[in-house]
């Protein structure tokens, strides 16, 4: 599955990074892509191994507010 997550609190390339390193980590998470402009991710996704909201919280892990 595909989805498109709205991030808040990204101000630099770090924290894109942190945020698609942390969303790549994630269990079922076959790929992210983080755009800083877009302050969006666009994540692909086993929705057998995990859930929207368990993409989030790995976003709120990385200390950035999913919307």
């Amino acid at each position: 599955m595909k989805t498109t997550i709205k991030i808040a609190g990204m101000t630099c390339g770090g924290c894109r990074a942190a945020v698609e390193n942390a969303l790549k980590r994630a269990p079922g998470v076959a790929s992210a892509e983080v755009s800083l402009e877009k302050a969006e991710a666009a994540v692909e996704f086993d929705e057998k191994k995990a859930a929207l909201k368990d993409l989030k919280a790995a976003v709120e892990k990385a200390g950035f507010k999913a919307e």
